[in-house]
């Protein structure tokens, strides 16, 4: 089995640029096309005019800060890639549930491995914050690479 096109999530994280590396040596070995995606959490009250009356400026730049920050972390992440001879693609998606953005964005990209890291979470903060490792694993039948380290 070969991967021609893989797909990595990478928000920041000390556990995402360790994700990106793996798909890199992967994408090396095989010739893969490489795409890096960054989430940006969408406002959940896009339909409440009380909330845009109060609160639009601060929210506005916010959104400004969250896709300058989204861009920068992919920059990053290019860099890497980049340095390792590997061509890659980047992308900032909108997103309420990153599980979906993610699974959605490898039909469109007709992705065969999804490289993620996973922050390994338990108990009380697992299921305060979730984890979009796992919703993503249970979300699609690709294969999914999940970087602990």
């Amino acid at each position: 089995m070969s991967y021609q096109n893989i797909l990595v999530p990478v928000d920041g994280s000390k556990i995402s640029f360790s994700a990106v590396k793996h798909a890199v040596e992967i994408a090396q070995v095989f010739n893969s096309r490489l795409t890096l995606i960054s989430l940006v959490s969408e406002d959940p009250f896009t339909d409440a005019d009380f909330y845009y009356y109060y609160v639009s400026a601060p929210m506005k730049e916010h959104f400004i800060q969250a896709y300058a920050n989204a861009e920068a972390v992919l920059k990053q992440a290019s860099e890497i890639a980049y340095a390792a001879g590997v061509q890659v693609e980047t992308k900032v998606l909108k997103s309420v549930m990153p599980e979906e953005s993610i699974v959605e964005t490898t039909k469109q990209l007709k992705t065969d491995l999804i490289v993620m890291g996973s922050h390994g979470r338990k108990g009380f903060k697992k299921w305060l914050l979730g984890s979009v490792a796992t919703a993503v694993l249970c979300s699609t039948e690709l294969p999914v690479m999940i970087i602990k380290s």
